[in-house]
């Protein structure tokens, strides 16, 4: 072994070790990610760049509007709750699939395909709030270090960190696929069930701060249970089932509505979209 592969590998012990200090919030959970906050929100910022070189905005003002107020509220209430050093930006793309995504460092990306599954306003806030929910707790950078620590690839965490090009290439759909945006580009990295369980709970807290009636959010989810999907086995998917999804989400409404009662100010649904 190489006195410089011999240092790679104690740094890449040494961030595991520093790594596994770190906790999500609201839940206490351990983490593990060897990707610092500076490197996370630059690669952000690098595959919201890449995304947007390719996509449209949405040419419908009044519906941008609204996608960027209802997002302002869920990111001003994701501040005052856990303080994420982000700087935020929003853009409604137009494209029929159904998503959304926040990538590290705030930068959130609407699809027009998710408006008519959101319903109204609050349907919005519940899944910005989701996709927020997974930037703040750096499941991104969480779910990249698992996929760099299981290729033992040290020589391709480097290349990661240090590629600043900005293309659509193999380097930026590893970086896609690990942030949130992999069924779009090629390549699907998921959330696990619990990156999912947790960004539920935690955005389901951030639409009630500010302001949306956080009952929304199941209602979101029973409307999205009635999406045909694949028939795939349980075991076999990494995301919860929808019955399992909605379940929890009553569990966390107690302390989301405790939260929803002290906001300033209550849109209950919202508006409908």
């Amino acid at each position: 072994m190489t006195s410089q592969l011999k240092y790679q590998l104690c740094i890449l012990f040494a961030l595991a070790f520093l790594a596994s200090c770190a906790t999500v919030p609201h839940t206490g959970r351990k983490q593990f990610n060897m990707v610092s906050d500076a490197d996370l929100n630059s690669l952000g910022i690098q595959a919201f760049n890449s995304v947007m070189q390719q996509e449209s905005r949405s040419k419908d003002k009044q519906l941008t509007e609204t996608v960027r107020a209802v997002s302002q509220r869920i990111t001003q209430a994701a501040e005052a709750l856990d303080k994420p050093k982000f700087n935020w930006d929003v853009e409604l793309v137009e494209r029929d699939v159904a998503n959304a995504v926040c990538l590290p460092g705030g930068k959130i990306i609407v699809f027009t395909g998710i408006i008519p599954h959101a319903h109204n306003e609050a349907g919005l806030a519940a899944i910005v709030g989701h996709e927020v929910a997974h930037a703040v707790a750096r499941h991104g950078g969480e779910r990249l270090s698992q996929k760099l620590a299981l290729q033992s690839a040290l020589g391709l965490s480097g290349e990661i960190l240090r590629g600043r090009d900005g293309k659509l290439d193999q380097r930026t759909r590893l970086i896609l696929g690990a942030l949130g945006l992999g069924a779009e580009v090629g390549i699907v990295l998921p959330y696990s069930r619990i990156h999912e369980f947790e960004a539920d709970r935690i955005g389901q807290l951030y639409m009630a701060r500010a302001g949306y009636d956080p009952q929304e959010y199941l209602k979101l989810w029973e409307r999205m249970a009635k999406i045909k999907k694949p028939p795939i086995p349980v075991w076999l998917s990494t995301h919860p089932t929808d019955d399992e999804r909605i379940a929890k989400l009553k569990e966390n409404l107690p302390a989301a509505m405790r939260e929803y009662e002290n906001a300033v100010t209550k849109h209950g649904a919202g508006r409908a979209l």
